[in-house]
């Protein structure tokens, strides 16, 4: 189900409030993220696992499971955007993290460019022990160096 972008902007600032929560005053749940309206256009199943895709820009967040707030480790994320190498389909601009033992993941790569007029990445979690999630987090400005998208996942 696809939510409204406010309610996406809502929802993800609990979660990120609750990322920054030690484990003891976590709730014992979290809402799952919802996927979002164009978070798969130009989706790859099984884009390979990179160390990095260029540099100057940083996508990172973090992933954990909703049942209990718990992080997730070892999970697939897939990212990709247009970047100064090219559009969303350009290859170079393609590629799988996995998450560490906090449940973060980062991906180092080239600057991404306004694409449709908004600077924005696409992730997707798409591993199959969870339910998949496309999420297409867009930057305020052109200029910022980093965007973030953190998954709870269900």
């Amino acid at each position: 189900m696809l939510m409204p972008r406010r309610h996406f902007f809502v929802t993800a600032s609990a979660a990120a409030a609750a990322l920054c929560l030690p484990a003891t005053a976590r709730a014992a749940s979290l809402a799952p993220t919802s996927s979002m309206r164009g978070g798969a256009n130009n989706y790859r199943p099984g884009a390979p696992l990179v160390e990095r895709l260029g540099s100057g820009f940083t996508v990172h967040g973090k992933v954990l499971r909703a049942a209990d707030g718990r992080p997730l480790e070892g999970r697939r994320i897939q990212i990709w955007a247009a970047t100064t190498l090219g559009g969303e389909r350009e290859p170079r601009n393609h590629g799988s993290v996995l998450t560490r033992a906090d449940g973060s993941f980062a991906l180092e790569m080239e600057q991404i460019v306004p694409n449709f007029g908004q600077p924005h990445a696409h992730l997707a979690y798409d591993d199959g022990e969870f339910e998949t999630v496309f999420l297409r987090p867009v930057m305020p400005s052109p200029r910022d160096t980093s965007v973030r998208a953190d998954f709870v996942l269900a």
